[in-house]
């Protein structure tokens, strides 16, 4: 598991996960901010954070370029870095490999809580994913499959969002154990049928 501590390396420091975190937020809130203010300052600035961003993609890509092969997994498992090699489109797994992985990540809080989920694949641009609430709760259940499910759809996304969509598929268990919907009309014109046959 990798340090997250802030550590001193020379005259900068290193940010742990969760300042790193802030920063990203803070970053969003003042980029949209920004986008909102009119003037020709306001557009300057935001070519220039497109410029700087191409620049540290090209950056990160280089360092791809050169590291071997298992350099280069770790550097993607990196919970920080995966995201930037995303959004630069330079991740060296394909979306289906992040969006599968992140399911698995998420399999064990799941079970948890006395449901499953598992990958299913993709279908065109659209990941599927399975998952099964099962009969008990756990601990922390929250409101339950709702939760479940915007959580995988979040966490899938979050990995791959060259993906358009996440459909979640019922598991078979509970597919076999779903009830057949019968209107109520069929239920009245059959006990119709019933009593004039018995007359």
């Amino acid at each position: 598991m990798p340090d997250t501590t802030t550590t001193d390396m020379g005259s900068g420091s290193r940010l742990a996960d969760p300042d790193v975190e802030a920063r990203l937020a803070r970053v969003d809130e003042v980029l949209a901010g920004l986008e909102d203010a009119p003037g020709p300052s306001v557009r300057a600035a935001l070519e220039a954070v497109g410029l700087l961003t191409e620049v540290y993609g090209e950056a990160l890509a280089r360092v791809l370029d050169r590291a071997d092969d298992e350099l280069a997994r770790r550097l993607s498992e990196d919970e920080l870095l995966g995201h930037l090699l995303v959004l630069h489109a330079i991740h060296p797994d394909s979306a289906e490999h992040r969006a599968a992985r992140a399911v698995e990540r998420l399999r064990p809080v799941v079970r948890e809580r006395g449901g499953d989920v598992e990958w299913a694949g993709v279908d065109g641009q659209v990941a599927r994913v399975r998952v099964s609430t099962g009969g008990g709760c756990g601990s922390g259940c929250g409101s339950g499959s709702g939760d479940v499910t915007e959580a995988v759809r979040a966490a899938v996304l979050a990995a791959a969002p060259e993906l358009a969509s996440v459909e979640v598929l019922p598991s078979p268990a509970e597919r076999r154990a779903a009830p057949a919907f019968v209107p109520l009309e069929t239920l009245a014109r059959r006990g119709a049928d019933r009593t004039r046959g018995a007359r």
